[in-house]
């Protein structure tokens, strides 16, 4: 018990967010028992920073992130989904979780931007929209699926990009813990189920902009589809 109360601190809501090697620890363990919707039941929710992600900040600051129509899977609380969309970017939030989807539209449901994005359940794994997209962002969600979906997860980027439509990806947790969710990852981890697939990496760069407990083990990876 005194187990679970603890890994409740670590919520959106709160100030404290976890190293992955300590979300690892606690994390599995209340997706086991509900799934991702038991994640935001019970407010376990050590990915979420309860603001947009500082890159994507940083990258819109800059004028450093494409137009067009903007998908980010899994987005959760929809944090960032809400910060990139504009007149210029219409933005879908994907989640499989129904109270991640709740939560997101109780908080910006009546957001001066709201028809600049949407929020979306269902699976990135098997959903096709009729319109496909210029920008894909993912962080925690690569992260967050068992490695052996990790081919599947190119083959879906790769199917839901435009013809040189570009792939942002904040690679983390670059550590070399056991477990997850969050899995461990590398950029060998991106390259092996991205490539084959027809991207290629045409940036790779420490993030400027992460935060304390993820300093040194996260990288930015900018990736065009050549292949299509």
């Amino acid at each position: 018990m005194a187990e679970k109360q603890q890994s409740s601190d670590y919520s959106s809501g709160g100030n404290i967010i976890p190293t992955p090697e300590e979300a690892a620890s606690f994390q599995p363990q209340v997706v086991a028992e509900g799934g991702w919707d038991k994640c935001w039941e019970d407010k376990v929710t050590p990915w979420d920073q309860g603001r947009a992600t500082p890159l994507i900040v940083h990258l819109l600051d800059t004028s450093s992130l494409p137009l067009g129509r903007t998908l980010v899977p899994g987005c959760g609380g929809g944090h960032d989904v809400v910060a990139m969309a504009c007149p210029g970017r219409f933005v879908v939030g994907l989640d499989i979780s129904e109270k991640a989807l709740k939560k997101a539209n109780e908080t910006y449901g009546s957001s001066p931007k709201a028809k600049y994005f949407s929020f979306v359940k269902e699976d990135v794994f098997t959903w096709r929209p009729e319109e496909k997209f210029d920008l894909i962002f993912d962080y925690v969600f690569f992260c967050a699926i068992e490695p052996e979906l990790r081919p599947a997860w190119g083959k879906s980027m790769h199917e839901l990009l435009k013809p040189d439509g570009e792939l942002i990806t904040l690679m983390y947790p670059m550590t070399d813990h056991d477990g997850g969710a969050p899995y461990k990852v590398a950029l060998s981890s991106y390259e092996d189920v991205l490539v084959p697939v027809g991207f290629k990496a045409v940036s790779v760069e420490e993030n400027p902009d992460s935060i304390p407990t993820r300093k040194g083990k996260e990288k930015l990876a900018r990736w065009k589809k050549i292949n299509w």
